[in-house]
């Protein structure tokens, strides 16, 4: 297949539109449509890109190779059953679906017709935790955070949904296995779905995840830790940095400042300033400024064109979803009061703020 690939953007909203964008400039592909209900928003992002606009994404099933799917996460399964049905490969922006029973039907499809399936975990692109990944060894300890201002998108879904499930990837892809226990609690701040959680992962190789989330902040951040045999390293995966800290030959020959300050061999004072750079070897690297949207793209038509499974596949997406359904479940059974009958769930601190009991009754002071 060396001609040219014929794609299709469905919803060209916030990010379809930079979807359309980036596939109208992209070599070996011709963008022949967007589809997307919004008449003036498919109109302008069509003119932009030169290519046709549709409100009904069901008039190019026949129409083109593959298609970039980036509708509300509540439209994935009808969307995405639709093309995969008729053997048009598809990306699937994250989640994959809502629920994991949708994610399945769309990942059985897939395998059918033998097509990929991408999803859109657009961080297994960064440059940034591609080289922490390339650094580390085998995990034994990941921690991650991502945190940003209420943007008032995705507001069909939490931030479990939202946020958490590009680091339950990523730490998916690091171990190489599925959690065999999950423990998780969040809270809703400003009413919906939950805002903020913390959740805990652990593995059958012994390694644990602690990942924070929330996107009630006012400032953002994207950082990942990861502690193994190498030594530890984080990423900050906005600035696309990766500062690493492993042991020193000095430390490996058995000189460690601790038991050297211990049994008088040196001062302390000595030893304070070798702590870094002496025992500890620390080094700091910029990755490159590839853009991980395009990165992501590219490596999509390339699957289409060559028939072989996408970096993140459907069932790589099924399984982060799985995780996220886990840690969901616990956030809604976390009992804040420890009592079976006390206040649980996401929005029970947001109720009792409101003047709400656990009930859902007004408190006497709400009533007065």
């Amino acid at each position: 297949m060396n001609e040219s690939l014929k794609l299709a953007v469905v919803g060209v909203g916030a990010l379809g539109r930079h979807h359309a964008r980036i596939l109208s400039e992209m070599e070996g592909v011709e963008l022949v449509a967007v589809a997307e209900p919004n008449e003036k928003q498919g109109l302008a992002v069509a003119e932009a890109c030169g290519c046709d606009w549709t409100n009904d994404y069901r008039t190019l099933l026949k129409s083109v190779d593959a298609v970039s799917v980036v509708v509300p996460t509540f439209l994935h399964r009808k969307v995405g059953e639709a093309f995969l049905s008729n053997s048009v490969p598809v990306l699937m922006e994250k989640p994959l679906t809502s629920k994991v029973e949708d994610g399945e039907v769309l990942v059985r499809l897939a395998q059918e017709h033998g097509i990929p399936l991408q999803v859109g975990h657009i961080e297994r692109f960064n440059p940034g935790f591609q080289q922490l990944a390339d650094w580390t060894s085998e995990p034994k300890y990941l921690r991650t955070e991502r945190v940003s201002p209420y943007a008032f998108r995705s507001m069909d879904i939490g931030v479990v949904h939202d946020l958490m499930i590009h680091d339950i990837e990523l730490c998916l892809s690091l171990t190489q296995e599925m959690p065999s226990r999950v423990e998780a609690f969040g809270v809703s701040l400003v009413g919906g779905h939950e805002d903020v959680v913390q959740a805990r992962l652990t593995f059958p190789n012994g390694c644990i995840a602690d990942l924070t989330v929330n996107r009630v902040t006012p400032q953002p951040a994207r950082t990942i830790q990861c502690w193994s045999d190498a030594g530890c390293a984080i990423a900050d995966l906005t600035a696309r940095t990766v500062q690493t800290f492993s042991p020193s030959e000095m430390m490996q020959s058995g000189q460690l400042p601790f038991e050297l300050a211990q049994a008088g061999i040196q001062a302390v004072d000595d030893l304070k300033p070798q702590v870094f750079g002496g025992f500890i070897e620390s080094h700091q690297f910029q990755a490159t400024d590839t853009d991980a949207l395009t990165a992501e793209l590219s490596s999509f038509v390339d699957c289409v064109r060559h028939r072989h499974q996408p970096v993140v596949s459907g069932a790589h997406g099924l399984a982060a979803l799985r995780v996220a359904q886990h840690v969901l479940e616990c956030v809604e059974a976390h009992q804040w009061d420890g009592v079976p009958d006390g206040r649980t769930g996401a929005k029970a601190l947001l109720k009792h703020y409101l003047g709400q009991t656990h009930s859902g009754e007004e408190t006497d002071a709400a009533a007065a």
